[in-house]
C-alpha cells in the first residue's frame, strides 16, 4: 500500500469525492483509440490506477478482456456507476499486491499511474510490469516526461524511463500526444514497451 499521504488512497478518495480530478480525461485520448483500432481483440489487458473507467469501455468495445484496478474506493464506486454491465470489470484493491496471476496479462495500459507514485516506488512498478504480462506483452500509455515544480505529479526523464524499463522490455512506438489535458500539456509522450524475449531479434522503433 502506498503511505505517501499525496498519492495514497485517502488523498485520492478526497479529490474524487470532491470533483477535484485534473487528471480525468473524460474519456479516451485520440492515441489509445486509434490504438484500438488497430489492434482490436482478442486479449487480455489491465488498467491499473483506472479511476472513472472510460478506457475500460473503449478496449472492452475492442473485443478485449479487461480489467481495471483502483485502491481509491470513491474512483471504484464511479467506475461501477459509469459502467453499467461491465461494473464488474472494476477491482478495488492494490495494483502491488492484487492477486493476479503471474503472466495473465497481454497488455496493460498506463495513463497518469506511474506519475502518482514517487520515484523511490519506480523499480517496484517496472519489475511488477514484467511480472503481470506474458514474455511478448505490451506496456503501453502515456508517459509524462515533465518538468513539474511542486509533484506530484511526479516527472520521470526520458533516460530515466529508458533506464528503468529498458533491461525488461524494448520501446517501439513514441509519438507526441495530441490532446493532452492542461495539467501534461507538452509534457507527455505516447509510448509503446514491448517485453524482451531471449535471443528474439530487436523490432525496429517507430517514430
Amino acid at each position: 500500500m502506498n503511505d505517501d499521504p499525496d498519492s495514497g488512497p485517502a488523498f485520492f478518495d478526497a479529490r474524487y469525492a470532491a470533483g477535484e480530478t485534473p487528471w480525468d480525461f473524460g474519456g479516451v485520448p485520440i492515441a489509445l483509440q486509434r490504438f484500438l483500432d488497430q489492434h482490436p481483440g482478442p486479449g487480455r489487458a489491465l488498467i491499473p490506477g483506472c479511476g472513472s473507467g472510460y478506457e475500460i469501455e473503449a478496449f472492452a468495445s475492442a473485443g478485449w478482456e479487461v480489467v481495471g484496478i483502483d485502491f481509491s474506493t470513491v474512483a471504484v464506486a464511479r467506475a461501477r456507476r459509469r459502467l453499467g454491465q461491465l461494473a464488474g470489470n472494476v477491482v478495488a484493491g492494490d495494483f502491488f499486491c492484487h492477486p493476479f496471476a503471474e503472466r495473465s496479462f497481454d497488455l496493460i495500459y498506463e495513463r497518469t499511474f506511474l506519475c502518482a507514485l514517487s520515484p523511490e516506488r519506480r523499480p517496484h512498478y517496472a519489475q511488477r510490469m514484467a511480472t503481470l504480462l506474458t514474455p511478448s506483452g505490451l506496456l503501453c500509455g502515456f508517459f509524462f516526461l515533465g518538468p513539474e515544480k511542486e509533484p506530484p505529479p511526479y516527472p520521470i526523464r526520458q533516460d530515466q524511463l529508458n533506464a528503468l524499463l529498458g533491461g525488461r522490455f524494448e520501446m517501439v512506438q513514441d509519438h507526441a500526444v495530441e490532446d493532452s489535458l492542461s495539467l501534461f500539456a507538452g509534457k507527455e509522450r505516447w509510448q509503446i514497451w514491448r517485453g524482451k524475449i531471449a535471443n528474439a531479434p530487436s523490432m525496429p522503433q517507430e517514430t
